[in-house]
């Protein structure tokens, strides 16, 4: 009964204001302790957030408070004193193998992300990633960023377990199946597959998205994954940033801007952890800065004259080296109400596959893997309740189109490291890697060699290529970036896309989801750019102190243009005024190789840069 009704029932009976009174404060508390039991009955979730933050090849030495003293990097070296900081934690080599092991707790050579190119940089379809598993148990979900894991169906970020996203393609800012034309400043960008244009440098734009998710997540359990692509190259910046070591004599050029970056990460960090504080939620959110490999350009020694150029804290390597430069990174985690707090250092060897065994922990869930995990729960580690966990790990760098036995290798056994199966350090006492204790410890080579031999007997039988699924959108694109080379690399940025050099035909590994006739659109720039197949490009520009210069466009001709899909073949004469060549064919159902190439007007072959693949019905 509404307020006027109960009202009017007493006005019309006569009732004297004082009991109309009494009778509404009555219903009032009644209605009161209704709420508070509903309120009591129900359970609230206090589960931790976790805002993830990983950058793009910055190193262990790229930070002020791991010794370098060129950088400037003051918020994040604040937030090493309040969190706990692990010293001996390794990643892969390169980027997308690090974050394949990162999500899924597993080898990235057990995951079909072994090369950041060449159609081995997909994560396999049965992978279950650490967004999937809190995304089942209630969390929402958000992916901002660098993905790196697949740019088609089903690898996706929005279809491995995260809601909302907003990424780059490729592997960086103007690689191939990026949006044509990004260069870090006004870019287009993907939201759940779907292109948006936004105004702003990159890195700015991927924390104000995450900030966005994060306020309106704040009232429920949240995972913010926020995947940096900087300091990666092409080494673009805002002025005010490269201004900041501009002077700076101690670093070349390129690291002036590689350097700029970092500072530029470490002003939005502080964005974010404002942002915590303000919502009130900064207690009961596990916060992670890491970094996916050694520094591509925080250190150089100059082979003429060994002089040293930037910091690397007395390590052997860089990005993607088997030595310690080249994978062992900072981690940095604080959770205050977990009691992962205090500027502790924790020294014992841990790894990138240690996450989501550890974090599934954290955050109170329940997962078993039904693969093989090479990672382990560090959780009793990190809270100071146990040490760490003794196994071996491993590590290597194999940019080759199938994983080799031993390439580039890396052992580790806390603080020993077995290289390519014969060298032998230990970096407590040669944490530089420079004396060979092989033949004073064979025991240890031998014990080493015989864990390597099992695990990697165990590996190579996972081993598989990931399958582009074809037929799901009215167009698919795929891209030269994953075509499956195998003495090349395919024109994998927008750079060597304007170089106009041929490609060498190459195939893709694809599954039509459907049987019936597709219609192929065979081009030699993006769809996005309406450039006729043999248009040249006038838009370069030079290199200016903080923007790495454009190429400009060079023309190509086609004659013909042909499609072999498994046993059938189709071929079309070019007209290079047209945006495409295109071909049609009828294709059965399931998984098979599709090649798609030109003849140039000379009669050398060239592979399609891009692809578009319509389902005709």
């Amino acid at each position: 009964m509404k307020l006027k009704h109960v009202f009017e029932f007493f006005k019309i009976r006569n009732f004297s204001t004082s009991y109309f009174l009494l009778v509404m404060i009555s219903i009032s508390l009644t209605s009161c302790k209704e709420d508070a039991k509903k309120i009591e009955n129900e359970e609230i979730d206090t589960r931790p957030n976790i805002v993830f933050v990983i950058t793009d090849d910055q190193g262990y030495g790229d930070l002020g408070h791991t010794g370098n003293p060129i950088i400037k990097t003051p918020t994040i070296d604040k937030f090493s004193t309040e969190s706990v900081n692990l010293t001996n934690y390794h990643v892969g080599t390169t980027c997308a193998p690090t974050r394949a092991g990162l999500l899924t707790g597993r080898n990235c050579n057990r995951n079909g992300v072994w090369h950041t190119i060449m159609g081995a940089s997909m994560l396999n379809r049965e992978e279950v990633t650490i967004a999937n598993v809190l995304q089942d148990n209630g969390y929402k979900t958000g992916m901002f960023g660098k993905w790196h894991l697949g740019d088609n169906h089903p690898f996706r970020p929005y279809e491995r377990g995260f809601d909302e996203t907003f990424y780059h393609g490729g592997g960086g800012v103007g690689q191939t199946p990026d949006y044509w034309n990004n260069d870090y400043f006004d870019d287009s960008y993907y939201r759940n597959g779907v292109p948006e244009k936004k105004q702003g440098y990159c890195t700015d734009i991927w924390f104000d998205e995450a900030l966005s998710f994060i306020e309106a997540k704040k009232d429920e359990p949240f995972f913010c994954y926020l995947s940096l692509n900087a300091p990666h190259g092409p080494y673009n910046l805002p002025k005010e940033y490269y201004d900041l070591y501009k002077d700076e004599t101690r670093i070349e050029e390129t690291q002036k801007r590689f350097y700029g970056m970092i500072t530029n990460i470490d002003d939005n960090f502080k964005k974010l952890l404002n942002k915590l504080e303000a919502l009130g939620i900064a207690d009961n959110t596990i916060v992670v800065f890491t970094t996916d490999n050694g520094t591509a350009r925080g250190y150089k020694v100059n082979d003429k004259t060994n002089e040293v150029f930037g910091y690397n804290v007395g390590m052997r390597g860089t990005k993607g080296s088997e030595y310690d430069g080249g994978h062992r990174v900072p981690f940095i985690v604080r959770w205050p109400d977990g009691g992962l707090t205090g500027g502790k250092s924790l020294n014992d060897l841990t790894a990138h596959v240690d996450v989501l065994p550890t974090f599934v922990t954290l955050t109170n869930q329940k997962f078993v893997s039904k693969k093989t995990m090479d990672g382990t729960d560090i959780s009793d580690y990190l809270l100071g309740k146990s040490d760490a966990p003794e196994r071996y790990l491993v590590t290597d760098t194999q940019r080759i189109p199938w994983p080799e036995k031993g390439k580039n290798s890396c052992v580790m056994d806390d603080n020993w490291r077995l290289i390519k199966g014969k060298e032998l350090y230990n970096i407590v006492d040669d944490p530089g890697q420079t004396i060979d204790l092989a033949d004073k410890f064979p025991e240890k080579v031998a014990e080493m060699n015989a864990f390597y031999e099992t695990w990697w007997e165990d590996v190579i039988k996972e081993t598989k290529f990931s399958v582009i699924d074809l037929g799901v959108d009215d167009i698919d694109a795929i891209t030269c970036h994953d075509a499956r080379t195998i003495d090349f690399y395919p024109p994998w940025n927008q750079q060597m896309i304007r170089a106009g050099k041929p490609m060498e035909p190459a195939p893709f590994t694809v599954n039509f989801v459907k049987a019936g006739k597709y219609r192929f659109h065979l081009r030699r720039w993006p769809s996005e750019s309406g450039l006729a197949l043999s248009a040249a490009l006038n838009d370069g520009k030079p290199e200016t102190l903080y923007e790495a210069p454009i190429a400009n466009g060079k023309s190509m001709k086609f004659s013909k243009a042909y499609l072999k899909i498994a046993d059938n073949n189709a071929e079309v004469d070019v007209d290079n005024n047209e945006e495409a060549a295109v071909l049609e064919m009828e294709v059965a159902q399931g998984e098979t190789e599709l090649l798609a190439y030109f003849d140039m007007e000379d009669g050398t072959p060239c592979n399609a840069f891009y692809i578009d693949v319509e389902k005709v019905n």
